[in-house]
């Protein structure tokens, strides 16, 4: 596996600082120690990237040459998609037949689909006034600091460098220090698919440390940042001292609402997709499962029955369904919201323990709670696991009224074959996604971005277009101007 400090101007770099271990959550042990990047390396990255941007070496490609680097760089990343399942899934702990399939496959996708986006793009104009024309046209911000997450490393570290090079941008990249064996494979294959040096750079390390020095850096124009709320203030804050633009993709308590007119077989099917893939580690779980109450007696022993029967096991074995969460510090946080749970009145249905087939890894048991009441802990708080909460409701107002109340807004998940109570739903519902009848879709021509605390701005063709621009307006003459002469005495 590929481990270096920074990977700076097309070249591998290892600084000086602290040593930080890289776990494999399924048997605990070291994969290998990184090196933190310090200051010192987060600025020749950011000059590297300044560098490349300001010669011109990639933005002044034409946009014939510049999709055509995007689509090698997807076949690099087919190409190695064993490999890249393989890294992922032993520093993540995500199951190796989803990380194959969904995380690698979509990080191909996301440049392909940019190499698509950009020869598609167009600027406006405005032929109104008698005298003038007027066009308004977009240009390259300069150097982007994408922070990417833990949670799915390679898929949405890849959208990020996609969404910020396609338009001409360079970039700086850290990827979490949990888990950022992904990201610096997909960097170097990167490079080997021809990207000019300079134009992706990568930092390694903590983000008191590596992530601070990136978001307050002279160099870096705008920052994207997807994880933990907590963190997106800390970042946006830094961020917004500096009047630099930032996107900020966070949290999630989303709902998954199975109205009584649902297909039941598919409202089971997706509430359980929703809360368990990528072993229930997304900021779009649907974490929240509310049950019209004249279907709960059916709904909820189904649930039950299934949960009893998912696969926990190693990563690597192909018919696990859910694998160990990411870390020791993890899997304890998880544990102790079935222990608030428990003494805040909750049933526990289902889970609540370390799983007790592992003598090593960070196993959790899938865990299901029960309550009336929507303003506990564990329905209200980002647990960002296996752990499911079930609550009733008896009508469309009441279901409505349940998923609104929580600070988050990123996705809901609706189950109704009745059209006017979906069309009812996507207008009433507070999230900056509704997906209906379908778990976990993801349009990249649409904008991803949540509302409240979930998160400022959207990722997506349009959304990453206009954040990873600046759009310039120019005006022209039509003919000579009779201009009023001053100075003439």
């Amino acid at each position: 596996m590929s481990t270096f400090s920074a990977f700076i101007a097309g070249k591998p770099v290892t600084g000086s600082g602290a040593v930080l271990p890289v776990i494999n959550p399924a048997d605990e042990t070291e994969l290998t120690g990184i090196t933190e990047a310090g200051p010192d390396l987060v600025d020749q990255a950011a000059r590297a990237a300044r560098a490349a941007f300001d010669d011109g070496r990639w933005r002044n490609r034409p946009v014939e040459a510049r999709q055509e680097i995007l689509r090698r760089i997807a076949d690099r990343i087919d190409a190695a998609s064993d490999e890249l399942a393989a890294i992922e899934t032993a520093n993540t702990g995500i199951p190796l037949s989803q990380a194959k399939a969904r995380h690698v496959a979509r990080a191909g996708h996301n440049f392909r689909f940019f190499a698509d986006y950009i020869g598609q793009t167009a600027g406006r104009l405005y032929d109104q006034a008698p005298d003038h024309l007027t066009m308004v046209r977009r240009q390259p911000v300069g150097v982007a600091g994408l922070i990417a997450p833990w949670n799915a490393p390679i898929a949405l570290g890849a959208m990020k460098l996609a969404g910020a090079i396609a338009f001409g941008n360079s970039c700086i990249i850290k990827p979490s220090e949990q888990a950022p064996l992904g990201v610096h494979r997909l960097v170097e294959l990167i490079h080997e698919a021809g990207l000019p040096d300079g134009v992706i750079n990568l930092v390694s390390g903590r983000g008191a440390v590596t992530g601070d020095a990136l978001v307050r850096h002279p160099d870096v124009d705008v920052v994207s940042f997807t994880g933990g709320t907590g963190t997106g203030r800390t970042i946006m804050s830094a961020a917004g001292q500096l009047l630099k633009p930032s996107t900020m993709e966070l949290g999630g308590k989303s709902a998954n609402i199975i109205f009584e007119s649902a297909d039941f077989d598919q409202a089971l099917d997706g509430a359980l997709l929703g809360i368990f893939t990528n072993n229930g580690q997304q900021c779009l779980a649907g974490s929240r499962i509310l049950v019209q109450r004249s279907i709960a007696d059916r709904f909820i022993p189904a649930f039950l029955e299934r949960v009893a029967k998912l696969r926990v096991g190693h990563p690597l074995d192909g018919t696990t369904e859910i694998g160990p969460v990411s870390s020791r510090t993890h899997h304890d946080r998880i544990l102790a919201y079935a222990e608030t749970a428990r003494r805040e009145g909750m049933r526990i249905l289902a889970g609540g323990k370390a799983h007790a087939d592992f003598a090593k890894g960070f196993y959790v048991e899938p865990t299901v709670a029960l309550t009336d009441d929507p303003g506990l802990t564990v329905c209200q708080e980002e647990i960002f696991g296996p752990f499911a909460t079930i609550m009733t409701f008896d009508t469309p107002d009441d279901a409505f009224r349940i998923a609104n109340a929580t600070r988050f807004g990123l996705v809901s998940y609706v189950w109704t074959q009745d059209l006017y109570l979906a069309m009812r739903a996507q207008e009433e519902l507070e999230a900056g996604v509704v997906w209906i009848n379908t778990p976990m879709m993801r349009e990249l021509r649409a904008p991803f971005g949540g509302w409240k605390e979930s998160g400022v701005g959207a990722e997506g063709g349009m959304d990453c277009e206009a954040f990873y621009t600046r759009q310039k307006t120019v005006t022209l003459a039509r003919h000579p101007l009779p201009l009023r002469r001053m100075g003439l005495g």
